[in-house]
């Protein structure tokens, strides 16, 4: 990476570190990354798991089923996990250092839909909901929106629905995950570029703004509003990583009891530039915790 890259980054939160700006607090510290392939990124992953010892991590597009994912290698780690898994497509993951209870596979709402892309969990006294939105795309056929959007569409509406429940409990929640959306202009390089992807559309942006409308915030953006070039995806293609042409689309939001507790929020784009990575890096917020956590 070039200086003026990692000048960039150190401006906009990213970090290529495992910063603690409070030293000797006790935080609950809480990631989220689509790994794009548990099995071809298990290296990376139990790499950074080693660096970083993240409490909890949520994990994304396993592309496993629920029965090949590899909890020997995580327990080695000191890591259990709940697991929700799909063959080929899809699957999310919660790895945790602490006990969970009350564990939930599947978004409600919808009792046909299959796909694995929601798990969420208690844990240290947070509900932690783990999350791989549809992608969407292609958005259109001919001038109509495609069943893919309009399944992405009404993912959005069950999942403000679960959200406004988990709200109505009054209790500390992070929702976090690949949410394939880019929510602002200042979440991606070229916003041009995006006008009429699934990910950028107004209907998008719109149902995303009405989950943070009912109270649920932004991790990153909460402690960093202003910052650009701030990303958590960058293609493969087109060197869209060396250039930093990247797109900020994974995302901590948080319930009032929670972000009353953020005490940090930030994007470890190391693992974007090391060999065999996924095309995302993780998201870590932590939390502070309160005494009957501990």
């Amino acid at each position: 990476m070039s200086d003026t890259r990692s000048d960039k980054t150190a401006e906009t939160g990213n970090s290529t570190g495992n910063e603690d700006s409070t030293a000797g607090e006790a935080v609950l510290s809480i990631a989220t990354w689509n790994v794009n392939s548990i099995k071809a990124r298990l290296d990376g992953v139990c790499r950074w798991l080693v660096d970083e010892r993240p409490d909890i991590a949520c994990l994304q597009e396993l592309k496993c089923e629920t029965g090949k994912f590899p909890y020997d290698a995580l327990a080695e780690l000191g890591y259990a996990a709940e697991v929700h898994g799909q063959k080929s497509y899809n699957g999310v993951a919660i790895l945790h250092r602490h006990t969970a209870t009350n564990v939930a596979r599947g978004l409600p709402g919808d009792a046909s839909d299959s796909h694995a892309r929601y798990i969420e969990a208690d844990i240290a006294g947070v509900r932690v909901v783990c999350l791989y939105l549809p992608n969407g795309n292609p958005a259109m056929t001919g001038e109509s929106y495609s069943e893919k959007y309009r399944y992405k569409l009404a993912w959005l509406d069950r999942l403000h629905d679960r959200l406004a429940a988990l709200l109505a409990e009054e209790i500390p929640v992070v929702a976090c995950g690949d949410y394939n959306v880019i929510p602002d202009a200042i979440d991606c390089y070229d916003p041009r570029a995006w006008e009429t992807d699934a990910l950028f559309l107004p209907d998008t942006r719109r149902a995303f703004r009405r989950i943070a409308n009912m109270g649920y915030y932004d991790a990153f953006r909460a402690l960093h509003p202003d910052d650009a070039g701030a990303y958590t995806f960058w293609d493969y293609q087109a060197g869209a990583w060396q250039h930093n042409h990247g797109i900020r689309i994974d995302h901590a939001l948080l319930s009032p009891q929670a972000v009353d507790r953020l005490d940090a929020a930030r994007i470890d784009s190391a693992p974007r530039g090391r060999d065999k990575a996924s095309d995302h890096t993780p998201l870590v917020i932590t939390l502070r915790r309160q005494l009957a956590d501990q």
